[in-house]
């Protein structure tokens, strides 16, 4: 197993395990390797010293600094709109649109719309709020 830091392109920091350094590779290029914060693809290596245990350090020794204030407060909304809407995946807008027709029931939800179905939404009075984060993803 193999830990790298890697970095997004909006600059959140984050670690993830590998298997190995061709599957990291692997999973890179099949746009596998998400941003743990944001979900972006589009994820590099960052600068890394290796990490030395010292007769000093325990296993309470943290593997990666802390989240900046921004990032904690990014997971606790994320953690809080999982655990109290339903996830509707790439139906979003077709829920969304029913739910203000009368056909479907009134709820929380989120997932994913295309630009236009959300513009569409929008335009035809339909309330609806991007969410600052993308979808769940298994990267490895």
């Amino acid at each position: 197993m193999i830990r790298y830091a890697l970095t997004c392109a909006k600059d959140h920091a984050f670690d993830s395990w590998f298997q190995s350094a061709a599957a990291f590779d692997k999973l890179q290029t099949a746009g596998m390797v998400t941003c743990a914060v944001c979900g972006d693809t589009e994820v590099k290596k960052s600068i890394m010293a290796p990490r030395v245990r010292t007769s000093e350090a325990t296993s309470e020794t943290p593997l990666s600094a802390p989240a900046s204030p921004a990032e904690q407060a990014l997971r606790e909304l994320r953690t809080q709109i999982e655990a109290n809407s339903e996830n509707v995946g790439t139906n979003f807008a077709a829920e969304a649109r029913a739910m203000h027709d009368g056909t479907a029931p009134e709820r929380s939800i989120y997932g994913e719309a295309k630009i236009q179905d959300a513009k569409a939404l929008i335009e035809d009075g339909i309330p609806v709020v991007p969410l600052p984060f993308g979808p769940n993803r298994k990267t490895n």
